[in-house]
């Protein structure tokens, strides 16, 4: 006798996924703002759907930091400090940190160029970095955070191997893009204004030269704190 079909539950986890992704889209596109609420009822009406998955993509979107749940009045996009910001910061620079000892102590293999599949995954690790790069030139803040957020996560994966500490990774520069987008989208101009340093760090961890690629990263994270609390201060 055949089991239970679960199409259903895959269609609603999948629905789930769709909606947490696009309203974190919203977040990050600055068309869901600091402090803005919302209910269930309100974004279950503007996507055609059902409450279920709606209730549950809000509650993933708010045990990754992102929205503040109030049951009384529903949800609301999460409020980031410079302070916040230091943090993650602080938090992503030891975890890399911890990263690149392994990878200089030779614990971990690191990409080998040579192999086919690997230089393949290279190639498209690079061209991230290169749409990343481009749009950061341009001040296209849009178009830089869904490159850039696709850019580290592969990075770290083809790097360092451990999709852990990738998934870790990943969801802290989300939450680090969420913040400095509250604070980016006060400047009406960003060309010329964001690190595009990303085909020079993944060239640098390519050749296996730990040191550069942690200038770079330095550099980058010396960069963000100091572009983001000078636009605070304003």
């Amino acid at each position: 006798m055949p089991g239970p079909s679960r199409t259903g539950a895959v269609t609603r986890s999948t629905l789930r996924q769709q909606i947490a992704d696009a309203l974190r889209d919203e977040v990050l596109a600055g068309r869901l703002q600091p402090g803005q609420e919302f209910t269930v009822k309100e974004i279950a009406e503007q996507y055609g759907v059902s409450a279920t998955p709606v209730r549950e993509a809000l509650v993933d979107l708010s045990a990754q930091g992102l929205l503040d749940a109030d049951h009384h009045r529903g949800f609301r996009v999460h409020e980031y400090s410079v302070d916040d910001f230091r943090g993650m910061v602080e938090a992503r620079s030891l975890v890399i940190g911890g990263m690149f000892l392994a990878l200089e102590g030779d614990r971990l293999g690191g990409p080998d160029p040579a192999d086919v599949r690997i230089a393949a995954a290279l190639a498209g690790v690079r061209r991230r970095g290169e749409e990343a790069q481009r749009a950061a030139t341009a001040g296209d803040l849009t178009v830089l955070i869904g490159y850039d957020l696709r850019y580290w996560r592969e990075l770290a994966v083809l790097f360092f191997g451990n999709p852990y500490l990738a998934d870790f990774l990943h969801r802290l520069r989300v939450q680090s893009w969420v913040c400095t987008v509250q604070h980016l989208r006060r400047l009406s101009e960003l060309r010329g204004a964001l690190w595009s340093g990303h085909t020079e760090l993944v060239d640098a961890l390519a050749r296996r030269d730990a040191p550069a690629a942690r200038a770079l990263i330095d550099a980058y994270n010396a960069h963000s704190l100091e572009l983001i609390e000078r636009i605070a201060r304003r």
